[in-house]
């Protein structure tokens, strides 16, 4: 009997259950060690911050750009579907004054016991259908084959103009995806900006901050814009209209930084080159990108006071030039519209527009 009974299986007891123990706890540890280094976020020192910081600044104002310009897209596009429509309901009006005049002949004629086939027209539920009989003019009168050639042209400008505001609202459709892209686009750079800047103490901040730009060196802010204005008027500029702007530039030191905002109170780069040029009576195209084509292109040399001054790569920055190698600009939202020098960024051209 007993060769036939099943063994009896060891427990793990004294050392080996003290082994197993450790071995799971390390195990757990270790796996809790792993898990919580691949969410850690790396520590970062204010100069990494900073570079980080002003590459997102970059590129969400490279973004802006497009959004700016997505934006007078499908302004223009709303416009011009506005137009079409109007038109069309001003068309549609004469038809209608047409087709009624056409109702009260047919209706004395029907008084008159007969009715001619071309008024048939004022009292058919589908008048589109019923001009396409080839005879119809041939029938009429020739004051009367007149009157419905009008109205078949009227109903064809109506069909044709409604074709075009549909092709109008799908284009505009697509003009206001591309803002809410754009518009995502930049949230989410600048909500990342934020975060890594709420990382650092307050005098580390500060100290990232301190120029507002993606370059180390110093710049004269919102504290100097009293004397900024008063030299402002012995600018020498090469025209009056350079000197406005100039003039207006000088006025809208501190003002923030708004992506989108073109003035009277907050700007982006492009918004207030745009707003000081306007200020002289010259309009300027929305985005930088446009702007440096606005006018004749001048060297880095040749720069005068008024010219508008475009950095990277991309043209995504423009400020104002108002000599002795400083500019005017609106940075990003961590700094508000200021004096900077010109070789700050990475120098891409220059347009002047007077």
């Amino acid at each position: 009997m007993a060769a036939h009974r099943k063994p009896r299986q060891r427990s793990l007891g004294g050392n080996t259950a003290r082994t197993a123990a450790t071995l799971a706890l390390a195990g757990a540890a270790g796996a809790t060690a792993f898990e919580g280094t691949g969410h850690a976020e790396p520590e970062l020192t204010p100069a990494q911050v900073k570079t980080e910081v002003d590459k997102l600044y970059q590129e969400a104002e490279a973004a802006t750009e497009k959004y700016n310009g997505a934006k007078e897209k499908a302004d223009t596009a709303e416009r011009r579907l506005n137009s079409l429509r109007d038109e069309t309901a001003r068309k549609q009006d004469r038809l209608n004054t047409a087709r009624n005049a056409l109702g009260s002949f047919a209706a004395a004629q029907y008084r008159q016991g007969a009715i001619d086939p071309a008024w048939q027209l004022a009292l058919s539920s589908d008048p589109d259908r019923y001009l396409d009989g080839a005879a119809l003019a041939e029938r009429a009168g020739e004051r009367q084959a007149g009157a419905v050639a009008r109205v078949r042209e009227q109903l064809r400008e109506i069909e044709q103009l409604r074709g075009a505001a549909r092709i109008e609202l799908n284009s505009l459709r697509a003009r206001q995806a591309e803002v809410k892209r754009q518009k995502q686009t930049i949230t989410a750079k600048l909500t990342q900006a934020r975060r890594l800047l709420a990382r650092l103490s307050a005098p580390e901040r500060a100290q990232v901050n301190g120029d507002g730009t993606a370059s180390g060196h110093a710049s004269r802010s919102a504290p100097d814009a009293r004397a900024g204005l008063e030299r402002a008027g012995s600018v020498a500029a090469p025209d009056a209209r350079a000197a406005a702007a100039v003039a207006y530039a000088y006025q809208k030191l501190g003002s923030p930084y708004v992506w989108g905002a073109t003035g009277p109170n907050a700007f982006d780069c492009s918004g207030l080159a745009q707003a000081a040029y306007r200020s002289a009576g010259i309009s300027l195209p929305r985005t930088t990108y446009a702007q440096i084509n606005a006018g004749r292109r001048v060297s880095r040399s040749e720069l005068q006071p008024g010219d508008l001054v475009f950095f990277y790569a991309g043209i995504s920055h423009v400020g104002i030039y108002v000599g002795d190698g400083q500019m005017i600009h609106a940075p990003n939202p961590s700094a508000p519209v200021r004096l900077a020098p010109v070789d700050l960024m990475p120098f891409a051209g220059a347009t002047r527009v007077a």
